[in-house]
């Protein structure tokens, strides 16, 4: 399948809102979080500086500043800014104090910063703990020569084998693709980790913005292979969901699909997020792709009233929910 030169994407500029990604967006919190998010705000000489978005909830009884479904960061934005590095230093720690000082009062706090954020020092003094996670990267697009030539040989060679098996479609409607999605969770005894509401709620809305794009593999029987769901604004595309039919996963198509997910993003965007995991399997599929590994923060705060209640680390599952990445099986 072949893609134009330029493709349309109505998105928004992130720098003029504030944000690192796409998922700090009013518009995508609107999606996932309804009526449950906000915002802290650092404004200087009347422009916004700083912004740190949050999402509440109430678990067992407490409130929780949480990451909402399929959103893969939160986490702080900061204005550029130019001088010396001990200026710039001291400034993201007046403006990060200043973002956690506006933070509602909660018993938890959990969420996963863009790989931007190298410096979560102020978030330390303020007793948060932080975990180091990675994802995978590819950037930049412009060349999908090398972007190929970058896979381990034997990614190319199940995206071979798939090209004589099935053919990529992008027509078939968010339905389809939640029911191929909701077979991968099932094969692992697990229940879909979000609504099809949701998702449904998702899509039109990231439709309605044209920055989503759904690919499926099928076979000469009709029958569904693989599907893969992106999203993307003007600087990254994502891997935010997928699925594959059990019975058919050794056709190579997820490979495949996120070949031609690679095509398309080079279209539309500056580089490719495989958002990471800390599924072994998983890992290892994306790792094939040749992306650079990101770091990126997982941070944690519990209030001593929380501390007091935690029954170990069963609760804190309880509370945090899964913290691996949702969407992602293969």
């Amino acid at each position: 399948m072949s893609y134009p030169a330029k493709a349309n994407a109505a998105v928004e500029t992130e720098a003029s809102l504030g944000t690192n990604s796409l998922f700090e967006q009013p518009w995508w919190l609107d999606a996932v979080a309804p009526g449950a998010w906000g915002a802290v705000e650092v404004s200087r000489d009347g422009r916004v500086v700083a912004r740190l978005p949050y999402v509440t909830e109430t678990r067992l009884g407490l409130r929780g500043l949480n990451m909402p479904p399929l959103t893969q960061t939160l986490g702080p934005w900061l204005a550029p800014s130019e001088g010396k590095q001990t200026g710039q230093l001291a400034r993201q720690k007046e403006l990060m104090t200043a973002l956690i000082a506006g933070l509602p009062s909660h018993d938890f706090f959990h969420q996963r910063f863009h790989y931007s954020i190298s410096n979560w020092l102020p978030f330390y003094w303020s007793g948060f703990e932080q975990t180091t996670r990675y994802t995978y990267v590819i950037e930049p697009l412009d060349d999908l020569d090398l972007v190929w030539a970058e896979f381990q040989s034997n990614v190319r060679r199940e995206i071979r084998k798939a090209q004589k098996r099935v053919a990529v479609r992008t027509d078939l409607d968010v339905e389809r693709f939640l029911d191929i999605n909701t077979l991968s969770f099932k094969r692992q005894g697990l229940k879909l980790p979000y609504s099809r509401e949701l998702v449904r709620r998702l899509d039109a809305t990231c439709a309605e913005r044209q920055a989503r794009r759904m690919f499926f593999a099928e076979d000469g029987q009709g029958r569904l292979h693989a599907a893969l769901y992106i999203v993307w604004n003007e600087n990254s595309a994502y891997y935010l969901m997928s699925g594959i039919d059990p019975d058919l996963r050794n056709s190579g198509a997820m490979s495949l699909l996120v070949w031609e997910a690679l095509q398309f993003a080079a279209t539309v965007t500056e580089k490719f997020d495989f958002e990471g995991s800390v599924i072994e399997p998983v890992e290892r599929f994306f790792r094939g792709f040749g992306g650079s590994l990101r770091p990126y923060f997982r941070i944690t705060r519990f209030s001593r009233r929380m501390g007091f209640l935690m029954a170990g680390r069963e609760m804190t599952k309880a509370l945090l929910g899964d913290s691996k990445v949702p969407g992602k099986r293969i």
